[in-house]
């Protein structure tokens, strides 16, 4: 896949319709995500260090509008059109569309770098953390989610695990293979585990009834019944939560 190709799948498209049914009607379980992703993250960030943050993926901003206040400053990176328009327009953010491997950072570093549900979406993921360990310094943090190839889960679903879905999961890693990619660019893991997630009962039956079974007749169908709008959490022990600090 090219990176044009790459640049015409993450349209509006994909976050209406498409991977999501609405992605920004997900926005409240995306926020309590996020919250306990940085409830785990603060206990590894040095208050008097730690100040700037960059979201690789940062899609409509969700996550940067949540965590502006604790950091100096935020910065994010996607390549898809309407959500950093959106970011920049409703949030006020400072988002890039960008891909980061084109992106001049002119010296900058930052302190802190997350790629949430993204490294498995990059056409060239070594490169990324190659690039983001020269634009950190010592002590720095790396936060990761994605999935474990090798998790129990995984190994059962086989082919059908979640997980598979070409063409925007391009990339698969278990917590070795993630941990060795860090190792050889300068970060130490220094905390692995396995997270589950908020979703809304309407998220969790498009991905069972659209995009896994592929029945769109009978989630047309659903679709005219009252779903209710709250979820949730689920943890099926099979996506990674990782953060590895520069050494």
């Amino acid at each position: 896949m090219s990176k044009e190709q790459l640049r015409t799948l993450y349209n509006a498209g994909y976050f209406t319709g498409g991977e999501y049914e609405n992605h920004l009607a997900e926005a409240a379980s995306f926020r309590k995500n996020f919250r306990l992703r940085m409830k785990i993250m603060s206990e590894l960030l040095d208050p008097t260090r730690h100040q700037k943050l960059l979201e690789i993926g940062c899609g409509y901003g969700i996550f940067l509008d949540l965590v502006r206040n604790d950091f100096k400053s935020v910065t994010g990176i996607d390549i898809a059109e309407d959500a950093v328009e959106h970011a920049r327009k409703v949030f006020g953010l400072n988002a890039l569309c960008v891909d980061f491997l084109d992106l001049d950072l002119g010296g900058q570093t930052f302190d802190v770098v997350c790629l949430w549900d993204t490294i498995e979406h990059l056409l060239e993921p070594q490169r990324h953390i190659e690039k983001i360990s020269r634009a950190t310094h010592h002590g720095a943090l790396l936060a990761i989610t994605t999935g474990d190839i090798e998790s129990l889960n995984a190994r059962l679903r086989r082919s059908r695990w979640r997980m598979i879905h070409p063409p925007s999961h391009l990339h698969y890693f278990s917590r070795k293979s993630l941990s060795t990619l860090l190792e050889r660019h300068g970060f130490k893991v220094v905390r692995a585990q396995y997270c589950g997630y908020y979703r809304s009962f309407r998220r969790m039956i498009h991905n069972v009834v659209l995009l896994s079974w592929k029945r769109p007749d009978l989630y047309a169908a659903l679709g005219k019944l009252r779903i209710p709008d709250f979820g949730l959490y689920l943890n099926l022990y099979d996506i990674i939560y990782v953060i590895a600090c520069k050494k």
